[in-house]
């Protein structure tokens, strides 16, 4: 299964937020849409950076007080290890084990065409052995 199949059925829609937002701004977004991510952007729409969930928890543990007003350019994460649309999700979840992040980017040319997380790859891999032992047991039964 690749990251194009993934992004035809959960869409290609991506949160992002400029280098100059603060992390209040970064805060706001991610509890308004439920997400646990922000695909950081510079003023030309290019990925600069990353931020989530887990970033805002380290950043106020190590400096509760003043960090609000922040722009998120002094905290994101960089450079950002992106994937491409022909990725399989075995990839994806290598990548994602072995540098210990939740969402990666998709890029293709250059340019912003999705994000996908650990949600969405294991929903995946899931439907991938529910198809598998579906096939086999139609092998059996038939056979």
């Amino acid at each position: 299964m690749t990251v194009a199949r993934i992004l035809k059925e959960k869409g290609r829609a991506v949160a992002t937020v400029p280098e100059g937002a603060t992390l209040n701004d970064v805060i706001t977004q991610l509890a308004a849409r439920n997400i646990g991510a922000l695909v950081v952007v510079d003023g030309a729409g290019a990925v600069a950076g990353i931020i989530s969930e887990r970033d805002i928890v380290r950043i106020l543990a190590e400096n509760p007080a003043g960090t609000l007003n922040d722009t998120v350019s002094r905290h994101m994460s960089r450079p950002v290890i992106t994937c491409s649309e022909r990725h399989t999700t075995a990839q994806l979840m290598t990548e994602m084990t072995n540098h210990r992040f939740r969402h990666l980017p998709v890029l293709e040319q250059g340019q912003l065409v999705g994000i996908v997380s650990i949600g969405d790859v294991v929903k995946q891999r899931f439907a991938e052995h529910d198809l598998e032992a579906h096939s086999l047991r139609e092998y059996i039964t038939t056979g």
